[in-house]
């Protein structure tokens, strides 16, 4: 990785000073919500996008899933994010179960319910552990889909990054194709998978410069509210836990407070060895809790806007 000038004093301070004193507050955020399945997860999630609205995130996503019930969930949430925010509110739509004619229908409702930014994803199996089939009138792909989407509107359009590779690639290589040909199709930005090494991002970020990807790549964060939910899901999609972390985290599953203090000082650092490299958009995969992505934004140095903090009162 060639770092400039700045950056290298920036990572020279990140060593020699303490490492989130006098920060710029030049970051860029943005939140990641799923849609709640009952009354008493609605207001959980409410009170996070209550809490996080003030640091005027750039945009916030809610996540989607193959079936009705899921993606009316996905609309209902997303639709009042638009209504009753100030935030920008971005809709995830997958490739899976369904047709172009269906998906479309599903893009033209969020363009007419004010949705202008859509995170493109071919998606899960909805059978866990069954290899991806696309519906045989459907996307065959997020690159796909992303076409498609172009035809509709001009929808802004995240896609899905994998820094240690799809768990279904090929080939590191073949995965980095897959991600070229996504940003081709015209999306405008990559998010990546959450990783726990910096490394692991700078050596990815490099690698996409070197085939030709010139669009953002922003790196997902995820605090580690459970220990055990976080090794599950790292399982899934092949994100590698440090030796480390699991060290790290010993003992603390029946200590939720001291567990919460480790989860925000282990993301925070990962934060700030990034923008000592150059980052300065993240994206916080928040699991619909507020409390992890606001402490990590505050030691970034993002305070809540005057604005931000009117309109949400």
């Amino acid at each position: 990785m060639t770092l400039t000038l700045n950056q290298l004093e920036e990572a020279r301070r990140a060593l020699d000073a303490p490492l989130f004193a006098d920060l710029a507050g030049d970051a860029n955020v943005s939140f990641e919500f799923f849609p709640p399945k009952t009354e008493k997860m609605n207001e959980t999630l409410w009170e996070a996008v209550r809490s996080l609205e003030p640091l005027a995130p750039r945009f916030v996503s809610v996540t989607y899933g193959a079936g009705g019930s899921t993606r009316e969930r996905t609309h209902a949430t997303v639709a009042r994010i638009v209504r009753e925010t100030s935030v920008p509110a971005a809709a995830h739509l997958t490739c899976v179960d369904a047709s172009r004619d269906e998906i479309d229908e599903v893009a033209r409702e969020y363009w007419a319910a004010g949705v202008r930014h859509i995170v493109a994803l071919r998606g899960d199996p909805s059978v866990a552990g069954s290899a991806f089939v696309a519906h045989p009138q459907g996307y065959a792909s997020a690159a796909d889909l992303v076409t498609g989407l172009k035809k509709i509107a001009p929808f802004e359009i995240s896609v899905a990054a994998y820094p240690e590779t799809h768990p279904e690639a090929i080939s590191s290589a073949s995965d980095l194709d897959n991600l070229k040909r996504k940003i081709d199709a015209g999306a405008d930005r990559a998010i990546t998978q959450f990783f726990f090494s910096p490394e692991a991002f700078f050596r990815f970020r490099d690698r996409a410069r070197a085939v030709g990807i010139t669009a953002d790549i922003v790196p997902g964060i995820l605090p580690v509210s459970s220990v055990a939910q976080t090794r599950k899901i790292a399982g899934v999609c092949g994100t590698a836990i440090p030796p480390w972390m699991d060290r790290l985290f010993e003992g603390l599953d029946a200590h939720p407070g001291a567990r919460q203090l480790v989860a925000a000082t282990v993301a925070a650092e990962l934060c700030r060895k990034l923008y000592a490299g150059g980052v300065r958009d993240f994206h916080f995969y928040t699991l619909n809790r507020a409390e992890l992505s606001y402490a990590i934004c505050h030691l970034l140095g993002i305070r809540p806007h005057k604005q931000a903090q009117e309109q949400a009162a």
